[in-house]
């Protein structure tokens, strides 16, 4: 489930982009989505990462993703900054989509 997505500023006044994505796969994110994930996010030029909590991992990272451990039913943030990062929040929505995540 997606909440939207929404800018704030960032470093230097830059713009970035932020979506909140509640995870319904009932094994949470697992290594063949979080793969796909981040192959995703490494056609991108920007720099992507995930929240979960006050934890965050870096969305190209397939190590750093997984050791977030996140579960079913939990919340996390993807943020996006730089060049594509709409386009990159986009992907990673249709991601999630298509791998039932």
């Amino acid at each position: 489930m997606f909440r939207g997505s929404f800018a704030r500023r960032g470093k230097e006044g830059a713009s970035v982009q932020q979506i909140q994505i509640v995870i319904r796969d009932k094994d949470g994110i697992h290594a063949r989505p979080a793969g796909v994930l981040v192959k995703k996010m490494q056609e991108f030029p920007c720099a992507v990462t995930v929240e979960k909590g006050d934890k965050k991992a870096d969305c190209k990272k397939l190590f750093a993703l997984m050791k977030l451990a996140i579960k079913q039913g939990e919340s996390i943030t993807l943020t996006a900054e730089g060049e594509q990062e709409e386009a990159a929040l986009a992907a990673a929505q249709e991601v999630f989509r298509e791998t039932g995540l």
